[in-house]
């Protein structure tokens, strides 16, 4: 028992790759640093197609052989040790609910903030630990400063969570909104950041940009936007809920103010996790969600004040994290957008198929959208599921139409012919 307090307490202090799967899985943690020191030999390009590596990352997980899942842009599964970690924690928790989550668990968060700070190439005293995006991005969402008149410019294809969180702010304090309507996709960086630059105005304060935008993969070059919006003291907000744990950043290289993700997606957390990150000098310009002793303080833990939550799902988080540095982010996002490349290459001469990604690799990763003339996206969707058990998610959605289709890393090229196979039939 002892141990296990003093390794909690002790995680404030800790760095490097694994710290969190020696304590909760000591025989994986011993094979997950053999894995780790064989993997990082390899360039991300010799590394995307090790399937002898990639067939072992595929055993850690333990989704169904019947069900083919390539849904992961909605929520992704845990690796068996993200699961055996939750479980332990959370049985830990149960023997002394009160001691052991609130003066115990609780206090690991500290070491779990070092560990998530490190990942994002931040300053941990910039990072919140919280439930998911829409939670991050609401904080801020509702606690900036605005006022009747001022302009905040955003998509009509980001997130809906998003957007219904502008229109309360719309409907409460009178702030303007101001829409772009993108034809995705768009390969040309420049015209992007122009559609956003010719919205700006004088009384622009906020501008709203999706880093990955989930309809359809498509990545916007989100620095280029934050840098003219600066020359213009405008704060910028990154929507990232797609892109830590899935292509290779740092938060502070985007150029924003406030950005926020989810963990339970391409990281392969715990459901119901997620980090909030705030440039160190503007936390003091965000007011608190919910209730906290300084809510316009200067220290980010006045975004935790959640209560009672589940700390185990929290402290999952670092196992997740130490399973990601095993196979290193640069080195997933070239596997990942193999992935994409090899069953779109596949179905690419169909002339009924069409694809609403991009085809340019500095715009795409994981995340595909396909539409098959004739036929609705829903109709597409319910065909891949009933006939070939491929799961799948239709998209109609503004100027948006498709069937989005995410492999992971747990998914193999030998899935993907069983997707193709399935496209050629009904685009047949």
């Amino acid at each position: 028992m002892s141990s296990r307090r003093n390794f909690i307490r002790n995680l404030s202090a800790t760095t490097g790759v694994f710290t969190f799967l020696p304590f909760t899985n000591s025989l994986f943690a011993k094979e997950a640093e053999q894995k780790y020191h064989e993997f990082k030999q390899l360039s991300p390009n010799e590394a995307m197609t090790d399937e002898d590596f990639w067939g072992w990352v595929k055993e850690q997980y333990t989704v169904s052989p019947n069900l083919l899942d390539l849904n992961n842009g909605g929520v992704s599964p845990q690796p068996k040790v993200v699961q055996d970690a939750h479980i332990r924690f959370y049985q830990f928790s149960n023997e002394g609910p009160s001691y052991y989550m609130w003066r115990t668990l609780d206090e690991g968060r500290e070491g779990l903030r070092i560990k998530l700070a490190e990942l994002a190439g931040c300053d941990a005293d910039e990072l919140a630990i919280n439930r998911n995006a829409t939670e991050g991005l609401n904080t801020v969402i509702f606690g900036l400063n605005l006022k009747a008149g001022d302009e905040v410019v955003l998509t009509r294809q980001d997130y809906p969570n998003m957007i219904n969180a502008w229109k309360q702010r719309e409907k409460r304090d009178g702030i303007k909104l101001v829409w772009l309507n993108l034809e995705l996709p768009i390969e040309n960086e420049d015209e992007i950041v122009r559609q956003y630059v010719n919205a700006f105005t004088s009384k622009t304060k906020i501008v709203h940009v999706t880093h990955l935008i989930n309809w359809t993969g498509q990545i916007l070059p989100i620095r280029k936007i934050a840098d003219e919006a600066h020359k213009r003291g405008i704060e910028v907000i990154g929507d990232g809920a797609h892109t830590l744990g899935h292509i290779d950043f740092k938060i502070p290289d985007l150029g924003c103010d406030y950005f926020a993700t989810s963990l339970h997606k391409w990281l392969c957390a715990p459901f119901g996790s997620g980090l909030l990150w705030i440039k160190k000098e503007k936390i003091k310009n965000i007011w608190a969600l919910l209730s906290s002793v300084e809510p316009d303080g200067t220290d980010i833990r006045k975004f935790e004040s959640l209560g009672t939550r589940s700390f185990a799902s929290e402290m999952a988080i670092g196992n997740a994290v130490d399973f990601h540095n095993i196979i290193g982010t640069k080195r997933k996002e070239e596997r990942l957008r193999y992935l994409t490349d090899y069953w779109v290459n596949k179905v690419s001469d169909l002339k009924r198929v069409s694809f609403l990604q991009p085809k340019n690799k500095k715009f795409y990763c994981a995340i595909a959208n396909i539409a098959i003339e004739g036929i609705k996206p829903g109709d597409v969707a319910h065909k891949l599921h009933r006939k070939h058990q491929i799961h799948t998610v239709s998209i109609d959605w503004e100027n948006i139409h498709g069937v989005r289709i995410t492999p992971h890393v747990y998914t193999s090229t030998k899935d993907l012919d069983r997707l193709v196979t399935a496209i050629r039939q009904i685009a047949g």
